[in-house]
């Protein structure tokens, strides 16, 4: 249909006029304006004035807290029995030290297997093994020595070493040297000493406790036996003749993991896979101890 142009002008200016009166009435009445005190200002849209870079932290999620690692807080010192290099330094390994109820050597050589892998390499291998465990627990983790330094320290040191570090636990990682069909692992702990610089009484107690959990710990992971040459069974041997025991003002015990000189454990000892069991047996004993 065709449009009629004239009643199209008319509602036109209906509209104007309506729109008109509208806001004179408003002026008058309420004062539209912008310059009105009395005008209620309008909100601004949130959106529209949101900085794009503005993170949305109403929607975003709360992050969970970290849970903390089993051993965090904690120092232990691990300390490799004897040194790869104390065969070259017979001389001065040699000098004795007071160890408080007498005076030994600074250190030995250790022992081998017949077929001359040394126990000073078994031992930096386990303890190399048994750091990375215990770090992985969130534990601080000191090394005696690292076969940097030509040989020792000696025994008294070593003992320092653990007492500076204010360690938690100490453990000093060993392989015996006995008799063949000798076979099996067994930990020693400290007797009640004091004479000299000796006194063990503070860490009679829980360092038996660090051994028995390492006694445990370490039959159930390597799948051995406790010694059958000594120790009765029980896989624990108290000793007062050791200066690293003696001299330690901190609970410590010695894990002698098997016997060099038996074709047997020396199968075990020269394996890789076994030696990592070895290091997690040493790792959840210590771990089980220092959880209580």
């Amino acid at each position: 249909m065709p449009y009629d142009h004239r009643k199209i002008l008319t509602r036109a200016g209906a509209r104007a006029a309506a729109l008109t009166g509208a806001l004179t009435a408003c002026a008058a009445v309420a004062g539209c304006g912008a310059g009105s005190q009395s005008a209620t200002p309008r909100t601004p849209d949130a959106k529209a004035t949101r900085s794009p870079a503005t993170p949305d932290t109403a929607s975003a999620p709360t992050p969970a807290p970290a849970q903390a690692l089993p051993l965090a807080g904690r120092t232990i010192v691990v300390d490799p029995g004897h040194n790869p290099g104390n065969f070259q330094h017979s001389r001065e390994i040699n000098q004795k030290v007071d160890i408080g109820t007498a005076r030994k050597e600074c250190d030995t050589t250790g022992t081998s297997t017949n077929a001359d892998y040394t126990e000073a390499a078994f031992t930096l291998d386990v303890s190399h093994r048994l750091r990375d465990l215990l770090k992985a627990q969130g534990a601080k983790v000191v090394l005696t020595h690292d076969a940097d330094r030509p040989f020792g320290p000696c025994i008294d040191e070593r003992a320092r070493i653990g007492n500076s570090a204010r360690a938690d636990a100490v453990v000093s990682v060993h392989a015996d040297g006995s008799a063949t069909g000798n076979r099996g692992f067994h930990v020693i702990v400290p007797a009640q000493v004091s004479t000299g610089a000796a006194d063990t009484t503070k860490i009679v107690g829980p360092s038996r406790d660090l051994g028995e959990d390492i006694a445990r710990h370490f039959a159930r992971a390597t799948g051995t036996a406790p010694a059958n040459y000594l120790g009765s069974g029980t896989g624990l041997d108290v000793r007062d003749d050791l200066g690293g025991l003696n001299l330690s003002t901190v609970p410590k015990a010695f894990v002698e993991c098997g016997n060099m000189r038996d074709s047997k454990d020396a199968a075990l000892l020269t394996n890789a896979a076994w030696r990592q069991k070895a290091a997690q047996g040493i790792a959840d004993g210590i771990g089980t101890y220092l959880k209580g």
